[in-house]
């Protein structure tokens, strides 16, 4: 019997196959305490177990495939970092000697300790990071049971190995509780033209990978795995998120249909890579890419993006906990994105991470607060000079290779844009006086709190330009967490207030003759494209993989016609998107 499964869509298109699936790898635990003179032979265990999952991933790192995306490098290197945090470290330890837990009782006790701290995380990116954390603990705990990976283990009891040989001309869908990079990398070779996960997010790690292979994926399905039977026939339609398994011969049908024009819609749009971005009635519209990692460059250049808008060096820092990448390592970082750039200018956002964070090193704030009006973003870089400096100087450093723009998230008090600009001149100097070279760079604001938006005139006078965090104003703007599943769906960008917020920023660069762009996930959905446009904004950055949509949107645009819609959305009390033929 036809039924359907709903997910979160995270990489568009259609792929039709037979399902297989991939047990979760969780591993049971044995409970039991130890003797104290035993105490140094539990630590020593967990200690060779970690050191022997350190070698496994490092040697899947030196034998990546040349065609394996960069992404599972990037997250195989955070799995490496996990492996080295000291809080992670430590904390087994304390379980070890004080509560004489057992090696495994110990490591899925600090699991559950560093879990809650993610948990609370307010950045989505760096929430779902948790999910990395779980795959590394669990391939500890495999390697202490003595069990193979999860996807080998299932695949000699599944008969998938023999499928893969027998019926390689059959497209295969995996569907998985969830998987680790590692896993990814063991089926890239494979013929699977699809993921379907029971967990994750639009920013987790399958969604990331999958995204940067181009194949359909949905993430969040919840119960996909306990209800999909090995070898069924499905049909993943990544644009709606949603699984159709064993599918009618006329809905059958009517996806094939579909996904040869997806196919004929992606030869359509790679054509579009070289084309000029200038709408119908000639106004040229920069598309700039958002990246998280040095590498994530040459996906930026492949879709014709004209710069970097967004580099998130949070990344940098993920995983770490006293060992913070020092200036040298930041450096050698922002002059590798600059460097694959060409040439092409690269806005480097500093540090937006908060004390809830497992990277903070200081006080944590009760758990009873929300972190996301906690000490986070810019608010934590002026509370530790010496990190923020550190990163200053390598950002200012690395601008003498290249063209650099410098971005500070969340600001809204005048005090903070003083403090900040103090900090930058303070970097220059130290270099200065050290005789470092170091080249100029742009200032920017984020305008993501309701409060900088609506004290836009002091902004324009500190800063060379603005960039809209949209996901955040939004949040902000509406009182939403949007992490929270209860009120998640009142998080709306077409609100009057948001829309409001949007347009006056927009039309105060202009007349201040600054620009003004949007980095949040509005600047790449295609649905509001026109929108935007309308509105007078000229600059968007986006995934790489959004830039050829949004291009097409544009090159179909003609902003004269749009002014006045966007004009009369701003006056309605409930704007719809339905933007003029």
């Amino acid at each position: 019997m036809s039924f359907t499964i709903h997910g979160l869509a995270v990489a568009r298109g259609i792929a039709i196959g037979r399902a297989v699936l991939v047990a979760s790898s969780r591993v049971d635990v044995a409970h039991y305490f130890i003797d104290p003179e035993h105490v140094n032979a539990e630590i020593r265990r967990i200690a060779n177990a970690r050191d022997a999952v350190v070698q496994e991933l490092q040697h899947l790192l030196q034998h990546m495939p040349k065609d394996a995306p960069h992404e599972l490098a990037a997250i195989l290197e955070v799995h490496l970092m996990l492996l080295e945090d000291q809080t992670l470290i430590d904390g087994v330890k304390h379980w070890i000697r004080d509560r004489l837990y057992n090696a495994e009782w110990a490591l899925s006790t600090q699991y559950e300790t560093v879990a809650r701290q993610f948990d609370e995380m307010d950045d989505i990116y760096l929430r779902e990071r948790k999910g990395d954390l779980e795959q590394v603990v669990e391939r500890i705990l495999r390697h202490m049971k003595g069990l193979p990976d999860a996807t080998q283990a299932h695949a000699r009891t599944s008969g998938v190995q023999a499928e893969m040989v027998d019926h390689t001309d059959t497209p295969l869908i995996l569907v998985a509780h969830d998987l680790s990079p590692a896993d990814m990398l063991t089926f890239k070779q494979s013929v699977f033209v699809g993921f379907i996960t029971d967990v994750g997010g639009k920013t987790s790690h399958t969604a990331i990978v999958a995204r940067s292979l181009d194949i359909p994926a949905i993430v969040g399905a919840r119960t996909a795995s306990q209800l999909v039977q090995q070898d069924d026939w499905v049909i993943l339609d990544g644009d709606a998120g949603v699984m159709i398994v064993d599918p009618s011969p006329i809905v059958l049908e009517e996806y094939a249909f579909k996904q040869r024009q997806t196919t004929l819609d992606r030869e359509r749009l790679s054509r579009l890579r070289t084309t000029p971005c200038v709408t119908l009635d000639g106004e040229r519209i920069e598309l700039l890419a958002n990246i998280e990692l040095p590498g994530d460059a040459d996906a930026a250049l492949g879709v014709g993006a004209v710069g970097v808008g967004l580099f998130r060096s949070e990344f940098l820092f993920m995983g770490r906990d006293r060992d913070l990448p020092g200036e040298e390592e930041q450096f050698k970082a922002y002059c590798r994105a600059i460097e694959g750039m060409k040439g092409l200018p690269v806005t480097i956002r500093t540090i937006d991470i908060g004390a809830d964070k497992p990277l903070d090193r200081g006080a944590k704030e009760p758990t009873y607060l929300n972190p996301a009006l906690g000490l986070r973003a810019i608010r934590w870089s002026l509370a530790d000079p010496d990190m923020f400096l550190t990163q200053l100087r390598a950002m200012l450093r690395a601008a003498a290779y290249g063209p650099v723009k410098i971005m500070i998230p969340m600001l809204a008090h005048l005090g903070e844009i003083r403090q900040t600009l103090h900090h930058i001149d303070e970097a220059r100097n130290q270099l200065r006086a050290k005789g470092v070279s170091f080249g100029p760079v742009q200032i920017g604001a984020m305008i993501e709190v309701p409060a900088a938006a609506l004290m836009l005139d002091t902004f324009l006078r500190h800063f060379d330009f603005l960039s809209l965090g949209t996901n955040d104003l939004i949040q902000y703007t509406l009182a939403i967490d949007r992490a929270d599943e209860e009120v998640a769906h009142l998080y709306d960008p077409m609100h009057p207030a948001v829309l409001r917020l949007i347009a006056s920023t927009i039309a105060a660069g202009a007349a201040s003759g600054k620009a003004v762009s949007v980095c949040g996930e509005m600047a790449g959905d295609p649905q509001y494209t026109k929108l935007l446009l309308g509105l007078g904004l000229r600059q968007f950055s986006m995934h790489p993989t959004q830039v050829l949509r949004v291009k097409q949107e544009v090159l179909r645009a003609d902003t004269r016609k749009l002014v006045g819609w966007a004009r009369s959305l701003l006056a309605s009390d409930a704007p719809s998107l339905n933007p003029p033929a």
